[in-house]
């Protein structure tokens, strides 16, 4: 059986808790943690409450430690299909040593998130805060209780793995996304539960290291969030990497097995399938956390999918009390949390902050990669804009060329009358890269022209970017026009 490697804290522990603060912050996250620097920025007293690590689950068990194992997982993988390169040499993979790798980034920016905090004279409390009322809480912390008076607030208290019932993760068998990207070794063999963006990341990385991977997915195609355009090509390379997909089906149960274990699914028809494995993942998205904060004692309610609804301000119904992060709602992404705890943390300062039209990126670490901006083409004509596409395929760039990566495109839309680029789809090597030219473009309302005549270094990946603008135009040098 696997062993899950506890994560390290290596950070000091923090547990006075104040009388009175001006911002309390609940939850050191992404959300929280920008909001109280920027807070404290301002000049504001902010004491911002964490109950377990600070960085939050992107910092120490999700952005940043999958992004590491990705990353190591191809440099796996590359080296061992390179031999179109003239590259040959056996391989093998230490996971503890690598799983101690992951950590020790982690550690660093953890470190380095107390340590703006505290230079920014926020003060940091190892503990769980519930609300009194509108404008007190109790700490709980493990040298006792203490409460706190407030004139603001900020909720950060983010979103944990949804447990499909009869998968509980109390069992060393079956996985969070947390528990895989700590695990001391590769198993033989694994099965996915969820073709979203976490269970895809995390298949691809387990298929490179070595593991059988097997996903099932309740729906028809991966990636339900994407356009079929965007997500075929992820499929597809996670195919030849021999992840085997099984749509259509419903994980039911999970048995132990001599050795390993057994898992059941389920379609709608009643049809069943036993897939053997060492391993179950369990990655059908996340919920957020607000059972821990007794909103109810401040009034506030739930939306029906259970987030706090907020504003453009990140207000609440509550002025003096903001939500950040996933706790407020869709997209769960860390940079939209971040954007949303400096709008927050500037409202309260007064100024006139506010999320309305920002462009917020959403980047998927597949392989490829996937990123998006701003509107589709559908998306586009919903809104009444007469849209105009240009697109650039990586086979026909010489960067993707000499990178081996050769799949997918670069896409923009554009407002035909105005030439002003509304938002872009990239799928391919760097992606998540590439989509930030186009995110600019769209916060800039930068049009077709400006975009296409801006010169590109050559040879590299974002001259794609300036293609497909060419390409909208119809005036592409080195693609067919549309």
């Amino acid at each position: 059986m696997l062993v899950i490697n506890e994560m390290r804290l290596l950070r000091v522990r923090y547990t006075d808790t104040p009388e009175e603060t001006d911002v309390l912050i609940i939850g050191g996250g992404p959300g929280g943690y920008v909001a109280a620097i920027r807070a404290g920025q301002l000049g504001f007293d902010v004491t911002l409450i964490e109950k377990e690590a600070y960085g939050g689950t992107c910092l120490n068990t999700g952005c940043i430690p999958s992004k590491a194992l990705i990353h190591a997982s191809d440099v796996v993988h590359d080296a061992e299909t390179a031999r179109e390169m003239g590259i040959e040499g056996d391989l093998s993979v230490d996971m503890e040593s690598m799983v101690d790798w992951k950590d020790d980034i982690v550690d660093r920016m953890t470190g380095s998130v107390e340590k703006l905090c505290k230079a920014n004279q926020v003060t940091l409390v190892d503990g769980v805060a519930r609300f009194v009322d509108e404008h007190r809480a109790r700490i709980e912390t493990d040298d006792g209780d203490g409460e706190v008076d407030f004139e603001y607030a900020v909720v950060a208290t983010g979103s944990r793995p949804i447990e499909v019932p009869g998968f509980s993760f109390e069992s060393d068998r079956v996985l969070s996304s947390r528990d895989a990207l700590a695990l001391d070794s590769v198993p033989d063999s694994l099965v996915v539960v969820g073709a979203g963006y976490i269970g895809l990341e995390l298949a691809t990385t387990y298929a490179k290291l070595g593991a059988d991977v097997t996903v099932v997915e309740m729906l028809d195609d991966v990636l339900p969030a994407f356009e079929t355009d965007l997500s075929r090509p992820v499929k597809r390379r996670a195919e030849s990497m021999g992840v085997e997909f099984n749509f259509g089906e419903a994980a039911s149960e999970w048995r132990e097995t001599t050795g390993g274990i057994e898992v059941l699914t389920r379609t709608e028809s009643g049809e069943e399938s036993v897939y053997p494995a060492d391993n179950v993942l369990v990655a059908v998205g996340r919920q957020p956390v607000t059972d821990t904060v007794d909103l109810e004692a401040t009034g506030l309610e739930l939306t029906d999918d259970g987030f706090m609804e907020t504003d453009e301000r990140a207000r609440t119904s509550l002025d003096h009390v903001f939500a950040v992060g996933d706790v407020a709602g869709e997209p769960m992404l860390a940079h939209k949390a971040s954007a949303e705890g400096i709008v927050a943390a500037e409202v309260i300062a007064g100024a006139d902050a506010s999320l309305r039209d920002r462009a917020i990126p959403a980047a998927v670490f597949t392989d490829p990669e996937i990123g998006t901006v701003g509107l589709s083409e559908a998306e586009a004509v919903d809104e009444g804009f007469d849209p105009v596409v240009g697109e650039f395929p990586f086979r026909a760039s010489g960067r993707a060329l000499t990178m081996g990566e050769t799949d997918g495109f670069v896409r923009l839309v554009a407002d035909e009358s105005t030439g002003i680029v509304l938002g872009g789809q990239v799928v391919g090597p760097e992606a998540s890269e590439l989509i930030a030219e186009i995110g600019t473009a769209v916060a800039a309302r930068t049009t077709l022209e400006a975009l296409g005549g801006t010169i590109h270094s050559h040879p590299t990946l974002s001259e794609a970017v300036m293609e497909a603008a060419e390409n909208a135009l119809g005036h592409a040098v080195h693609t067919l026009n549309r």
